[in-house]
């Protein structure tokens, strides 16, 4: 299991440092895809520690992991989890108040809400990390539990609002007064909630749970701990798929598209029969200045 973990982490760095490229250097960015930016560095660091997590674990070194190399994970760990409720309240609002949020919504928001969630995720990582041993040779036990009860009641809440705004995103779009398009954006941000929640959820339950946990400490960590890895790496690759499958389907003909092209389309917060309106009309108005 550990060896199709590090297959799937290498195919998921891949993926992520090729959306980390085309979203920071290649498309112009919007309030979504901040967010999708910065959850792409999440993965990303998240990836590059796991496989050297599984390299660890293959090659049988006989030094003990590092101890920062742990805090990192939970960082980044954190810090995706906290990007990933922000974009479904983001988009909850965006479905619930739609002039509000086009007319009053300030500009960066979503760079001071990325910012922000980095800071509170790195703050709540280097204080248990320290009270807990894995950044100084002293722990506090009793103040390691505490700030790790702290961190798992944050956790509960991300989840609660996790779950709770993107079930009233879909009951507005399904059963609101107004008919609400289902869009691009719309499927792309669902399959991304309902990929962590099966595949990333299981990580935060190990680490920030069950560890603590003294009964379930050795059986956890000899069954669980390799599940709770392969599914984090499943789930840090499946996101730029996702953004590259929605953004391949199309309704109504098979066109080859760039990895730039099908990235932005997954991004698109506008029905597909504007798209093609708008496609049509561009290619007459194309053929009347050729005649």
């Amino acid at each position: 299991m550990i060896l199709i973990s590090l297959i799937i982490a290498l195919v998921g760095l891949i993926g992520n440092a090729t959306v980390l490229w085309l979203l920071g250097f290649q498309i112009s960015r919007n309030a979504f895809s901040v967010y999708i930016l910065n959850l792409a560095g999440a993965d990303f660091v998240f990836t590059c520690f796991q496989i050297g997590y599984c390299f660890y674990i293959i090659l049988e070194v006989p030094t003990e992991f590092p101890s920062f190399a742990i805090v990192v994970l939970n960082f980044v760990y954190l810090c995706g989890l906290n990007i990933l409720s922000a974009i479904s309240i983001e988009r909850c609002l965006s479905v619930k108040w739609p002039i509000w949020y086009r007319c009053q919504r300030p500009r960066h928001t979503s760079a001071v809400i990325c910012t922000l969630l980095w800071v509170l995720s790195l703050v709540l990582s280097l204080v248990e990390g320290k009270e807990c041993g894995f950044l100084a040779d002293i722990s506090s036990p009793r103040w390691c539990k505490t700030f790790d009860l702290i961190t798992t009641a944050w956790l509960i809440v991300l989840f609660v609002v996790l779950l709770g705004s993107s079930l009233a995103s879909v009951i507005t779009i399904f059963c609101g007064f107004h008919k609400i398009p289902v869009t691009r954006l719309y499927v792309t941000i669902v399959f991304t909630v309902l990929v962590f929640l099966f595949f990333g959820l299981p990580y935060g339950i190990f680490w920030f749970l069950l560890v603590w946990i003294g009964k379930l400490y050795y059986v956890s960590h000899c069954g669980f701990h390799p599940v709770a890895i392969f599914l984090s790496c499943v789930n840090s690759c499946a996101n730029p798929i996702i953004y590259f499958l929605v953004g391949s389907t199309r309704r109504h003909r098979f066109q080859r598209k760039t990895l730039k092209i099908l990235l932005q389309r997954a991004m698109q917060d506008t029905p597909d029969e504007e798209e093609c309106g708008d496609t049509g009309s561009s290619g007459r108005s194309t053929e009347l200045k050729k005649v």
